[in-house]
């Protein structure tokens, strides 16, 4: 990637109209982020420390839940570290890192949702295949695949926002970076880049969340055949945990970029919830229901507690 800038630092200045907010948002978001790391470790601890839960169901949500920890990690780090009253500059290449990684991780996550449905799909309407199906290998290659794809999108979108000129103001407002405030510093027109950008931020998801809506419709009439009601409400709750994940994180996205008029406020609003409260509820949303996970963490706290002091 070619930089055209004169440009060579942002200043982040945070979210709008919140000047007098810092501590209790300093308070907030940390406290926000540090549940976040917590809760999805644990979720890792679980999966990993037992066997009972080295399945392809729970392979997938291991990886969603290393997504979860990278995810927010993006600006939460930078955002707590100004508003505790520190530099508020972030370097180009930062900002170029910033966009790369949250629209990757992002994507990743968007895939990764699509691909947990089909993993739900095959199992319930296919469970005696099921095995055979989703083997190692495929899983294997379905994970790296949503990375790949992941991986293409934000080079792409990275691309299109930083083959822009930046020669003049370098006042970022908003508390990261991200396509919509970058493209009002670009001293070029991007009215061509926006519409481009817009079709392919909405595109993906749009493209993900109707394959997932096929699964799911072809998961309820499999659902609704089953004869016994203990089978019905354990695929039911299954599955009700996955769509609330799903609509939690591809909400946020049809509202920011979605819209036709961008409203700031409203944006970091539903940036915080998609970069720190839905990473944070999902460890809650995937295993307070859960007994097996609820069991396997039990089991591997009670080890680490009674692991032999050196």
């Amino acid at each position: 990637m070619r930089n055209k800038s004169v440009v060579t630092e942002f200043i982040l200045l945070g979210i709008p109209h919140t000047e007098h907010l810092t501590i209790m948002l300093f308070v907030l978001f940390l406290s926000f982020y540090i549940f976040t790391l917590m809760g999805n470790l644990l979720i890792l601890l679980a999966i990993i420390s037992s066997t009972r839960l080295h399945t392809p169901m729970y392979f997938f949500l291991c990886k969603l839940s290393v997504c979860d920890i990278f995810f927010p990690s993006v600006s939460s780090p930078k955002m707590l570290f100004y508003l505790s009253g520190n530099s508020r500059v972030i370097p180009y290449a930062g900002c170029v890192s910033q966009l790369f990684f949250y629209h990757f991780l992002g994507c990743t996550e968007c895939f990764l949702y699509t691909v947990m449905a089909y993993d739900r799909f095959v199992a319930i309407c296919y469970p005696l295949r099921y095995t055979i199906i989703m083997s190692h290998r495929v899983c294997a290659f379905l994970a790296m695949g949503t990375s790949f794809f992941g991986c293409i999108q934000a080079i792409f979108l990275t691309t299109l926002t930083f083959q822009l000129p930046y020669c003049g103001p370098n006042e970022v407002d908003y508390y990261f970076c991200d396509i919509p405030v970058m493209l009002k510093l670009a001293c070029a027109d991007t009215s061509a880049l926006e519409m481009v950008g817009l079709i392919s931020v909405g595109l993906m998801p749009l493209s993900c969340f109707l394959l997932i809506l096929t699964s799911y419709s072809c998961i309820i009439c499999s659902i609704l055949q089953i004869r016994s009601t203990e089978g019905r409400r354990r695929a039911f709750s299954t599955c009700s945990a996955h769509l609330t994940a799903i609509l939690l994180s591809f909400m946020p996205v049809v509202l920011i970029y979605l819209q036709p008029t961008p409203n700031p406020q409203l944006n970091a609003a539903v940036q915080i919830l998609n970069n720190l409260v839905t990473p944070m509820l999902n460890p809650l949303i995937y295993s307070l229901r859960n007994k097996e996970v609820k069991y396997s963490l039990s089991k591997g706290l009670l080890q680490l507690a009674f692991l032999p002091q050196k």
